[in-house]
């Protein structure tokens, strides 16, 4: 699916997009669970998914009873998922690639993330494309996070850019609700969770990967 218009700026979710860290995530809660004696199976987990803490907290504990000990649970899920980020972070097809085209075409990008700053820095840090960002807003950047719009017009701000200019990369249903809200373009790049019909409505369009997304930058800016 073409896009409507030329992106003047792209702005990009970071975790299951840029990089593979939710499937290290969703092993790590995995293996945190189980040394309290519960099950993060995958249907609660996908619930999880591009949400902030105090919502994690209240699905986990709907969905583990009240026996489950969150605060508790929430630094081993920590510990755990550090562990995996400096064994097995990866970054994710056509990262580079995407990141070059729009140095070629002069767009400018940024990252708004539900992450903290730290986390940003080390992983962005691990793959040397941090001086490839025009700006970046993490948590605690904004007031209310995904799905509100804040951290996408706030990046859009950062740049200068009208948000209705902007193309808005996502992977997850609340990132692209955040997107919709902030009047953007938003393309989804499936990476645990596929489009719903629900979700689909909100997307300008789906795409396979970051090169698919490439190609219709190309199209777009052709056009």
């Amino acid at each position: 699916m073409p896009l409507p218009r030329r992106p003047a700026a792209v702005i990009f979710d970071m975790d299951g997009l840029l990089f593979n860290t939710e499937t290290l995530s969703f092993e790590s809660a995995v293996t945190a669970a189980a040394h309290f004696g519960h099950t993060v199976d995958w249907e609660l987990f996908r619930t999880l998914i591009g949400r902030q803490w105090p919502d994690i907290r209240t699905r986990l504990m709907s969905g583990l009873g009240n026996t489950f000990d969150a605060e508790a649970f929430r630094p081993v899920w920590i510990s755990h998922y550090e562990t995996l980020l400096k064994l097995r972070l990866d970054i994710k097809p056509g990262v580079i690639e995407i990141l070059d085209l729009l140095d070629r075409l002069e767009i400018p990008r940024a990252i708004a993330t539900s992450s903290p700053r730290d986390k940003v820095d080390f992983k962005i840090g691990t793959f040397d494309i941090t001086r490839r960002f025009h700006a970046i807003v993490a948590q605690g950047d904004y007031p209310k996070g995904k799905p509100e719009p804040d951290p996408f017009l706030m990046a859009a701000d950062r740049l200068g850019v009208d948000p209705a200019a902007c193309l808005a990369l996502e992977d997850s249903h609340n990132g692209i609700r955040s997107a919709h809200a902030a009047g953007m373009m938003a393309v989804m790049v499936p990476d645990l969770l596929d489009p719903t019909d629900e979700i689909r409505p909100f997307c300008t369009a789906v795409a396979h990967d970051l090169h698919e997304v490439a190609l219709m930058i190309e199209k777009a800016r052709a056009a």
